[in-house]
């Protein structure tokens, strides 16, 4: 889907066709839409396919007065077999022009419709290195509301697993560990991005841009710290909680084991008392003394176990 955009009078509108200082926001791009924009503004075409590839690394490039900037974004996809939502990153592709923007994305529930659906402070369209970086601050403040939320699910899964041990909450907290792993190799990838923009000398011939610049730089290492935080610490509580219910497990099949051992005394001597044979005992309280010896071996045998710690 394309969508045209431009500011006027501090007013975003939607316009029909491209003009100079216009937004172009391409979502759930196709191979000859993409190749229509391209012809239309003579955009490079390995740019435009670096759009399709969900897999395309974090960068920059320029060619013939042409931009490609590339950063990852955070994407949260609602989860129905587990408690939690999905947490991954997906390219954006932004290219700067001569007269206009154009962002593509592979996704079109991300945050960009934060500058369509509400006023952001300073937004205009037509400065387009403003925009970039508008953008850029605003990808890694939602990296850090992402982040948030994981910290907020793990403690949740934590509590869990303090009143029921089930490994259902362990594998939830293998799935955040995991996306917390995908979102921390997405912000280093997008620091690098940044730490290159901010020796481009285009940006630093605007004093309110490379001081906009700096503050993405900021929010950005601030992420990968929480990041790396948090992933520590869930490491850290996953495996403990992993240990705990091993540590349980062997409890309960040593508590079994014992009382195995106990159930087999009587067992054993009813098997032998039952044999066609003379036995020991007087023949009145011959019945009540096998049950007597019986109760104290059982109780002996308890009280043994029971000093080595197998009950």
């Amino acid at each position: 889907m394309i969508e045209i955009f431009k500011s006027e009078q501090n007013v975003l509108t939607r316009i029909p066709e491209p003009e100079p200082g216009c937004w172009i926001h391409i979502t759930k791009p196709g191979y000859e839409e993409l190749m229509a924009i391209g012809r239309a503004h003579q955009i490079e075409e390995t740019f435009l396919l670096a759009a399709l590839d969900e897999e395309e690394s974090a960068r920059v490039e320029k060619e013939n007065d042409q931009t490609l900037i590339i950063v990852d974004i955070p994407l949260v996809t609602p989860s129905a077999s587990l408690g939690d939502a999905i947490y991954s990153t997906i390219p954006l592709v932004i290219i700067i022009l001569d007269q206009m923007l154009i962002t593509i994305c592979l996704e079109s529930d991300t945050f960009l419709n934060d500058f369509i659906q509400q006023p952001i402070k300073g937004f205009q369209t037509q400065f387009r290195s403003r925009f970039v970086l508008q953008i850029l601050f605003r990808n890694s403040t939602r990296y850090l509301s992402c982040l948030r939320q994981i910290e907020r699910a793990a403690n949740r899964l934590e509590e869990h697993l303090i009143r029921a041990q089930k490994n259902k909450e362990i594998l939830e907290m293998l799935r955040l560990e995991k996306s917390l792993v995908f979102l921390l190799t997405s912000l280093r990838a997008n620091g690098v991005v940044l730490e290159r923009m901010m020796r481009n000398p285009y940006i630093k011939n605007y004093p309110e841009d490379e001081d906009l610049l700096e503050d993405v730089i900021i929010e950005n290492k601030q992420a990968i710290e929480m990041a790396t935080i948090y992933s520590t610490i869930l490491a850290a509580s996953t495996e403990s909680f992993a240990s705990i219910i091993s540590n349980n497990q062997n409890n309960v099949m040593k508590i079994l084991t014992s009382a195995t051992i106990v159930m087999t005394i009587p067992t054993l001597i009813s098997g032998l008392m039952g044999m066609n044979v003379r036995l020991p005992v007087s023949q009145q309280y011959g019945f009540w003394q096998i049950v007597a010896a019986t109760l104290i071996l059982v109780l002996v045998t308890t009280i043994l176990l029971w000093r080595k710690h197998m009950f």
